[in-house]
Formats: C-alpha cells, structure tokens, sequence
C-alpha cells in the first residue's frame, strides 16, 4: 500500500481511482481542498494526500466526506469497492486492475485490431458484444471518463479491418462509425485508421495508460481474455510499437475521410 512518504511509483491505481471520485465530487461543489478540509476537520495536506492516492482513508472519514459532499452513498461506495478489492485480491507485482487505471489515467493510448475501442463504442454497437445488460452498464460507465475535466488525452488506431467488421446490424454500424467520426473532432480525442498491412512489432490490441505520478500500466489482449502489466520491457516494447502506428497510420484528417467513405459505400 502506498503511504504520505511512499516513493510515487507505489501508489496504487485503486487509490487513484477513489481519490478521483472525491475530488470530482468537491470541484462538483465549488470548494477547493482547503474549504473541504476545514469543513471535515483535518489538514488541506490529508486531503491532497487522499485525492492523490497517496493514502488510503477510513471508512468513517469517507463517511463523513459522503455527507458534507451530499455524495448520496457515492465515496462510501467507491472506498468498500477498493478495501474489497484489496482484501480478496492478491495480484504480483506486475498485475493490477485495469478499470481502475483508465478511470484515473490522464493519457490512454491504444491500438484496436478487431473491434471499436470499448470507451468509443455506442450502446447498440456494445449490446451485440455483450449481450448482458449488467455488462453494456458497466460499459458504458467507463465511458464516464470522457466526460471528465479535463478530459484524459486519448489516442485510438484502428486497424482499418474495423470499419468494416460487421457487430450487428448495418444501422448499428453506420451509428458507431459516425459516433468515431464525432468523437474524432473533440478537443483531447484522436482517431486514426492503420491500413491493412503488417507493422513491426504489433501482434494484438492493447492500450498503454499513462496516470497522474506518470507511472504506467498496460492491458493486452491476449485468447484468455487479457493481461495487465507494468512491466518496464513490455511498456518500452508496446511504446514503440504505439509510436511506429501513429507514424504509419493515416492521420486525423485523412482518417476522417475513410471512415465517412466506408458509411456512405458499406453501411449506407
């Protein structure tokens, strides 16, 4: 567990997580850490420490922070999702929980080979994957994030094989490829279309999130579903890989314009 003097490297991206959800529900309220922290009685440090990640706080004091944020039951909810996490998981040293992580990254960068980044794709489009409505909510509230201020700075190439990859029906299609297309104007979100051909180095999806203390974390998917890692050589490897993508790709522009063709000649 990270502690107030721990080296920043170890902090935990579960502390990261519920610290984001306080200092979401404080700005919520207009308040700055220093009003908070007078309101609930301790050090403007012990809330900076707490937002952070830096320490995990007790249950009683998330309590309280529930009440004066009017947070209607949310921290207390966030605090026993990361004790429950904490005590019935025990992952090495190289594995942790990816939602977390993508929930409090500042930076997402990702290479998709076979389907629509998952914070990219619309409710239709999710519901052929899922098929399960408590998974399509789960889904979508990761899509949460993009909605965040300041919104993470997110980075998706699509292998081009994607645009025409049926998930559903032609209208399920021509919907999510013109939600790319919106998406791929906001202010922090890029979308780019890799053509179909072989890239040095890439062999699956995987996404490369970049969090607050700048340490990072990986997920790969791989036949069993996936693996996360912080593992230097595999972030290095995978970091490259991204970096041969966005150089190779088509750029924002050209993207745009594939994927606007592929609507109106496939799925129109």
């Amino acid at each position: 567990m990270a502690s107030d003097t721990g080296d920043r490297q170890k902090i935990e991206p579960e502390l990261l997580s519920f610290g984001a959800e306080v200092r979401r529900l404080r700005e919520a309220h207009g308040l700055n850490q220093a009003d908070l922290a007078r309101a609930v009685n301790v050090a403007r440090s012990y809330i900076s420490h707490v937002e952070c990640g830096r320490t995990r706080c007790r249950r009683d004091f998330a309590v309280r922070l529930d009440g004066f944020l009017r947070a209607k039951g949310a921290i207390v909810q966030a605090w026993d999702d990361l004790l429950e996490r904490i005590r019935t998981v025990r992952y090495p040293t190289h594995f942790v929980a990816f939602p977390k992580v993508e929930a409090a990254a500042d930076q997402l960068r990702v290479y998709e080979s076979y389907l629509v980044y998952g914070l990219f794709q619309t409710e239709a489009y999710a519901r052929v994957l899922l098929g399960d409505e408590d998974a399509v909510a789960a889904r979508l509230s990761r899509q949460a994030a993009l909605s965040r201020e300041p919104r993470p700075m997110i980075s998706v190439v699509l292998e081009e094989s994607v645009l025409y990859r049926q998930v559903g029906s032609a209208e399920v299609m021509r919907e999510q490829l013109e939600h790319l297309v919106d998406l791929s104007t906001r202010e922090r979100l890029f979308v780019q279309v890799a053509r179909t051909a072989y890239y040095r180095g890439v062999r699956a999806s995987f996404t490369i999130a970049t969090l607050s203390d700048r340490s990072e974390v990986a997920y790969v998917v791989k036949a069993n579903g996936g693996e996360t890692t912080r593992d230097p050589a595999d972030l290095a490897r995978m970091s490259e890989v991204m970096h041969t993508l966005n150089a190779q790709a088509l750029n924002t522009e050209d993207s745009r314009s594939l994927i606007r063709r592929v609507i109106e000649e496939r799925w129109t």
